[in-house]
């Protein structure tokens, strides 16, 4: 008896829900179907290797190269990306085969499908570290496993049937460079130089049979690789029974593979490394306990943490070897180099719950964006394989970083963060030249413009916190008063985010519509980006009740979004997107205007609705965990909206009782009591009226907990609110213009307004002079001729950025009369767009372009009296990677009288329609002085994108801009 009652004593101090139960409830499949992107295949925490099977080679839903619906499996692969919208990976596959091999992998729309086989849904099985199929075409029985750095293949073959294993290393992307070599009669060895996403990837392989191969055959690598050997086909005999295969990587080189393999060897015991595999992912979420959870929910609670955990993978070699962002080798002392840095995504959820339960990880990850900036000039913004891509937008490396820094993780040099940060801010690419000079960007400076200006002016309160938290004080303002550029796309009458098109604001905006002025989303997803001065922009808003209106709408108006589609926008509760990022921290905004009730209803229903147990239980791109962090971080009842905050917005948790333990051994507890509204509070046994928890409350430990019941004042008094005080004065807003157009014949009458009440505005129409020494306005101008109208807001000591709106006076009157219906979003201000004297540039998402979607371009240009004309025709652009085509050829007519009509030239193009880049070209036709007085342009669409394109089946673009008269 007394045994016993130490026993139960023991039991009682235990998690309530211990690490193997999690780690047990694990599901690999789900977030493989729907648009999830994820992959099924083993893998440990962070790991280098992702061996998973191929079943999807191209389109969107194949980025993770599987999709559940998928029922051919094309052979297994070690590299594979989690939830990303763009494709890479697919490195080093393996496929088994039975009979008369097959030496190319096949596609859905083939035939022949290759070396590829039927699967059976029935007997695919997946686990955390562990994956198995059974291939039907071949009757061969497929296990995998992995360590860190190696996949662990296990295959059994029928008896009686010629056993082989191919090896392909052209498998996906574009191949630069490829070797292939038979060390011994058990081993093979080579690499592979591609080109995809990541534009120049290098991976080594080293791959050890269980026994020996009686047959290796190398087959040449295509086109200029003919000369090296791009694949292998190993033959194995007929009498069937198990074959494994231990295969390492390496970014280095092939010394890197073999140490790799040496120090993670198996010696070929299968059991021994898919239990490891199971041990490191069970001992991973050790640290997280729950209570209170149906079997469902703790699956999705389980896999969520799974996904949080699969990035950012293991880039360094057991021997602390890495390839750097220079693509030389470097050495990672005392440390581990990682890459995949999906920061657009991470910034918001990931990389905030591993300064909660992956503090010594996270020195890491700053010590890899270091060395990034080291080596490679910059701090990283999408990296993939010691490659930049540049995918999205900002510069969020400075979030994660300050953010760490900010929570007290340290280990490395801040000086150098901040210097790295800094390069970064003072950059003149992306907009950011405009960004420093006016404050903000327009749609004239730099496409999503609205987008590149908040998510800026996020990170610059990043780099102001940082600075200050170093005595970088000079610098502390000035990037706070950066910060503050969300302020000068703030419209009043729209009360939201609206982008500015030379000195005005856009007409006509619908905040619903899809645009090159946002990235993957709308204004409405847009209309909450400034969450790092959230009080402030209630302000703006009118107050707390009619900002939680605008909240209200945007989660009860209708879901459908107008212009053009976008794939990422789903999850869908009114305008609110949940499937894509730019919509995670808005359900919890409530808190700011004293409402965190609302807030709980909204993030539950969230929780509940868009993520399930099923394949398709992500509503969105998974996105490297960024989706699966947010659900972890909600169900614990956590959140912070804005990174470097060091404010964890606080809710009941889902599950009844749920812990936190911490590195250093600190447990947080959060628990709820009853059901129905917050009536109270306790944190520590102590009432909390605050509807937030700073950083260092919640790891140092303690008990926070909900009592239900009745509606309380818990978090409603603006005392009690989250939200860290302005940082430095107020920046005044910069003024606007208002008028008809851009463009005008004889008169054209221009308004000039401030957003703040009582600021005065100056102007004047030198092109080069400073506003401040012009005219105060006092009543609406009247222009007469094309001018560079400059003008500046003035609040006491505080002066606006200057603002320049050009007006141009058309020298003519001509009549322009255009069939073609252009789409929505370029229409360049109207016809006169395309007889203004002024032509598009290359950036055409900055709206200078008439864009046809689908047809042909036609329109009659009437020049209003007969006149000798040397040259017409018209400009056209080609973009093929953004389904702008050149016209097949641009038809000219002539006529004096506009009835009869006479064709002096037809004019085609010689840009190759698969080459990339902006391409812009004149189509002219000579007329010698031919006296006319009417011209008809026709150009002949590109028609359908063909079979090769991305967008294959989908119609093309005709841009436009500008007519041609000479």
């Amino acid at each position: 008896m007394k045994r016993l009652l130490v026993f139960l004593c023991l039991v009682s101090l235990l998690p309530a829900a211990h690490a193997a139960d999690l780690a047990r409830h694990i599901d690999p499949f789900i977030g493989t179907g729907g648009h999830g992107h994820t992959y099924p295949g083993p893998t440990l925490p962070f790991g280098m290797v992702q061996l998973s099977p191929d079943t999807r080679l191209t389109g969107w839903d194949g980025c993770s190269i599987y999709h559940d619906s998928d029922r051919m499996v094309y052979g297994f692969s070690h590299t594979h990306l989690s939830g990303t919208g763009v494709g890479d990976y697919g490195d080093v596959l393996l496929m088994p085969v039975t009979g008369r091999p097959h030496l190319f992998s096949g596609y859905p729309d083939q035939v022949d499908a290759g070396y590829g086989s039927r699967f059976s849904k029935e007997k695919e099985q997946a686990q955390a570290g562990y994956y198995r199929t059974f291939l039907e075409d071949y009757g061969i029985e497929v296990e995998l496993t992995a360590t860190e750095r190696t996949g662990l293949l296990r295959y059994v073959f029928p008896e009686g049937r010629e056993a082989h294993v191919i090896i392909d290393l052209e498998h996906r992307d574009k191949l630069l460079d490829v070797g292939c070599t038979v060390v011994d009669e058990r081993t093979i060895a080579g690499f592979r130089r591609s080109e995809g996403w990541a534009r120049d990837q290098l991976v080594h392989f080293r791959a050890v049979f269980s026994r020996p191969f009686t047959v290796a055959r190398l087959v040449p690598g295509p086109g200029e690789l003919a000369d090296r050997d791009s694949k292998a086909v190993l033959s194995f005999g007929n009498e069937g029974g198990e074959l494994l295969v231990q295969v390492a990587l390496s970014a280095v080189d092939a010394q890197g593979a073999q140490g790799n393999l040496k120090t993670e060897w198996a010696d070929f015991d299968f059991a021994a490394v898919r239990q490891a595999a199971g041990q490191a992912w069970s001992d991973i979420l050790a640290p997280f306990a729950v209570e209170g959870s149906d079997d469902s929910r703790l699956t999705v609670l389980a896999t969520a943490l799974y996904h949080s955990y699969l990035a950012p993978n293991l880039f360094s070699d057991a021997d602390g070897r890495f390839r750097g962002m220079d693509l030389k080798t470097h050495h990672a002392r005392g440390r581990r180099q990682y890459t995949v840095f999906s920061l657009w995504d991470t910034y918001r959820a990931t990389h905030p719950l591993f300064t909660l339960m992956q503090r010594r990880r996270t020195v890491d990850f700053v010590h890899t964006a270091l060395s990034h900036y080291q080596l490679g000039g910059r701090l990283p913004v999408w990296e993939l394989a010691a490659n930049e891509t540049d995918c999205m937008i900002g510069y969020h490396s400075v979030s994660f970083i300050a953010d760490a820094w900010l929570k007290g993780i340290r280990g490395y040099d801040p000086e150098l963060a901040f210097e790295g940060m800094l390069d970064s801010a003072y950059r003149d690419h992306f907009g950011l030249e405009a960004y420093r000079r006016q404050g903000f960007i327009a749609i004239e400076d730099e496409p999503e413009s609205v987008s590149k200006t908040l998510e800026y002016a996020y990170d610059d309160v990043c780099i102001s916190r940082m600075a200050w938290s170093l005595g970088h004080n000079e610098l502390g303002e000035q990037f706070a008063q950066r910060a503050q550029g969300w302020r000068h796309l703030y419209d009043p009458a729209s009360r939201c985010f609206r982008p500015r098109r030379n000195g005005q604001w856009l007409k006509p905006y619908d905040p619903r519509q899809v645009d090159f002025h946002h990235t993957e989303a709308n204004g409405w997803q847009y209309r909450f980006a400034a969450p790092h001065h959230m009080p402030q922009h209630i302000d703006l808003l009118g107050g707390d009740a009619a900002c939680s209106a605008v909240l209200d709408s945007l989660f009860t108006l209708t879901s459908e979004t107008t212009g053009r589609h976008q794939p990422d926008i789903t999850g869908r509760m009114g305008q609110y997107a949940h499937g894509n990022e730019p919509s995670h921290h808005m359900a919890w905004l409530y808190h700011f205007t004293g409402e965190p009730e609302k807030s709980r209803a909204r993030v539950t229903r969230i929780l509940d609705e868009f993520y399930t147990d099923q394949p398709d239980g992500l509503i969105g791109n998974e996105d490297c965990g960024q989706m699966s962090s947010w659900y972890v971080l909600a169900a614990y009842g956590l959140y912070d909206v804005a990174p470097t905050s060091r404010q964890w917005l606080i809710i009941p948790p889902l599950h009844e009782h749920m812990s936190l333990t911490f590195e250093d051994g600190a447990v947080f507890t959060t628990r709820r009591e009853g059901s129905g509204p917050v009536a109270q509070v306790l944190w520590n046994g102590k009432p909390l009226n605050r509807s937030w928890l700073a950083h260092s409350e919640v790891t140092g430990g303690g008990e926070l907990v909900f009592q239900l019941g009745e509606i309380s004042r818990w978090g409603v008094d603006p005392a009690d609110r989250p939200g860290l005080p302005l940082e430095s004065a107020v920046v005044l807003a910069a003024p606007w213009a208002e008028a008809s157009g851009d463009r005008f014949r004889g008169r054209q009458q221009v308004t000039l307004h401030a957003q703040e009440t009582g600021a005065q505005i100056y102007w004047t129409l030198d092109a080069e002079g400073d506003p401040l020494a012009g005219t105060l306005y006092t009543e609406p101008l009247t222009l007469d001729r094309t001018c560079d109208l400059r003008f500046v807001a003035v609040s006491g000591p505080r002066t606006s950025p200057v603002v320049t709106a050009r007006f141009n006076a058309i020298p003519n009157d001509w009549k322009l009369e255009i069939s073609s219906i252009p789409n929505s979003q370029y229409t360049a201000g109207g016809p006169d767009a395309l007889i203004d004297g002024r032509r598009g540039t290359d950036n055409w998402r900055t709206g200078g372009w008439h864009g046809y979607e689908g047809q042909d371009f036609s329109c009659v240009l009437d020049l209003g009296e007969v006149r000798s004309v040397h040259k017409v025709g018209a400009s056209f652009l080609q973009d093929m990677r953004s389904w702008i085509m050149m016209p097949r050829e641009l038809v000219v007519e002539v006529s004096v009288d506009g009835t009869t009509w006479q064709e002096v030239g037809r004019v085609g193009h010689q840009v190759p329609e698969r080459q990339e880049g902006v391409f812009r070209r004149d189509f002219t036709v000579s007329l010698d002085g031919l006296e006319i007085r009417t011209v008809r342009f026709f150009a002949a669409g590109y028609g359908t994108l063909p079979e090769w394109h991305l967008g294959a089946g989908g119609p093309s673009f005709i841009f436009v801009d500008e007519l041609i008269m000479e």
